[in-house]
């Protein structure tokens, strides 16, 4: 059999599988899958504090009230349907926001979701945690590519 070299995972797609495992609970498939994704990570030899930390967010389970929002939320993601959240700011505000949710991530020890909010016209990013309810909608989102909306990506020239 020929030795064939695939490529590495993009962010996006290590984003979606992680956001995968989030929700699953703590059931034996998901302790599975979640090694399987730390053993992707020791792979990529990535010696650093930053994706140290992110690797334990992305294999450790969301606690069940999180994790029931996170399904939620990955449901309007792949239906590509708005959503509504109330949030809780940093400062403790609960506001209402219409989102066009693009994609979710992990940044050292929070999941986000990424998207385009039509309350204030502009990508966000709101904390998982933060995220008080969230309830689907019945409105269809406008397609967006999820790497146009990752934070420390290189910007094309237009």
């Amino acid at each position: 059999m020929a030795n064939v070299t695939t490529p590495p995972l993009t962010t996006a797609e290590i984003a979606a599988l992680a956001l995968s495992l989030a929700h699953l609970g703590e059931g034996p498939q998901a302790v599975t899958a979640r090694r399987g994704l730390r053993s992707v990570f020791e792979q990529l030899a990535l010696d650093d504090e930053v994706v140290a930390e992110t690797l334990d967010t992305l294999t450790t389970p969301l606690p069940p009230d999180v994790a029931r929002r996170a399904r939620t939320i990955a449901g309007a993601v792949t239906g590509r349907q708005v959503v509504r959240l109330h949030y809780r700011d940093a400062s403790g505000r609960v506001s209402s926001r219409d989102v066009e949710p693009v994609t979710c991530l992990v940044h050292r020890d929070h999941w986000y979701l990424v998207g385009w909010c039509r309350t204030a016209a502009g990508i966000r990013a709101f904390r998982f945690d933060r995220i008080v309810a969230v309830e689907p909608t019945l409105v269809p989102a406008r397609a967006h590519r999820a790497e146009r909306y990752l934070p420390f990506q290189r910007r094309r020239a237009a």
